[in-house]
């Protein structure tokens, strides 16, 4: 852009902002514009940035040679989004660059129509290559029943106890165990340090014990208690009873 299409330019802006264009200002903008040509594309850059409302709606719109450049490039990139290079068979790098600027080039300014529509790739692989594939064991193609999906995303929630709901005391997952009873404060009961050994039988994927284990297991729990009081009978303390402010 020389300084007599600056100033057609600054002219073309003055119609938004009422400046009074001078044969400095057409030379500054000339230097500023010095390889962006004066055509469709820049005049319609004018028109969009004064077609924007300012963000501060007190604040004066005036244009510069940089909003010019930006906005026109943005014009021209907008045509360009599903630009697909269409190639020659048996062309040298030099004819595909050539050719390639010569379509970016008619397309940006508008000469040749945009394409319509996103470009999509076409055929699939070949049948030696799925069968190379799935000699790897590749199983991309194949269906999942539902039941086993949904039956691989319940045991993958959480991982220990906390993943699986307490057969014991119905904690949900990932919610601690609770101790009988409860509380005005607590009315589910204070939660457990650890899970109930029902619940950690459960995570590990284990039944619940027959009668006669439970019985077992309350047999070997009654025999360590009186193992330790045996041994520590006199120096356990008495219990202390507090009574709970009002």
């Amino acid at each position: 852009m020389n300084a007599s299409e600056a100033a057609k330019l600054l002219a073309h802006c003055s119609g938004f902002d009422n400046r009074q264009p001078s044969l400095a200002a057409a030379q500054a903008w000339a230097a500023a514009l010095h390889d962006v040509p004066l055509d469709n594309d820049a005049k319609a850059a004018v028109a969009a940035y004064y077609s924007t409302p300012p963000q501060n709606p007190s604040e004066r719109l005036w244009i510069l040679p940089h909003h010019v450049r930006t906005l026109r490039t943005k014009i021209r990139n907008a045509r360009l989004e599903n630009f697909q290079y269409e190639p020659v068979p048996d062309e040298t790098t030099a004819e595909y660059l050539a050719r390639l600027r010569g379509q970016v080039a008619a397309i940006a300014s508008g000469r040749v129509a945009a394409p319509s529509g996103r470009p999509m790739l076409e055929g699939g692989p070949t049948r030696e290559f799925m069968a190379e594939l799935e000699a790897r064991g590749w199983q991309g193609n194949r269906t999942v029943d539902d039941e086993p999906e949904a039956e691989l995303i319940d045991t993958v929630r959480r991982a220990g106890p906390l993943g699986v709901e307490c057969p014991t005391c119905q904690a949900a997952i990932g919610k601690p165990c609770k101790t009988p009873g409860g509380t005005s404060k607590q009315p589910l009961g204070k939660p457990r340090t650890k899970p109930h050994s029902a619940r950690q039988r459960a995570a590990q994927g284990r039944g619940e014990l027959t009668p006669e284990q439970r019985a077992a297991e309350e047999q070997r729990v009654r025999e360590a208690s009186a193992r330790f009081l045996a041994e520590h009978g006199d120096d356990i303390p008495d219990a202390e009873i507090v009574e709970e402010a009002s």
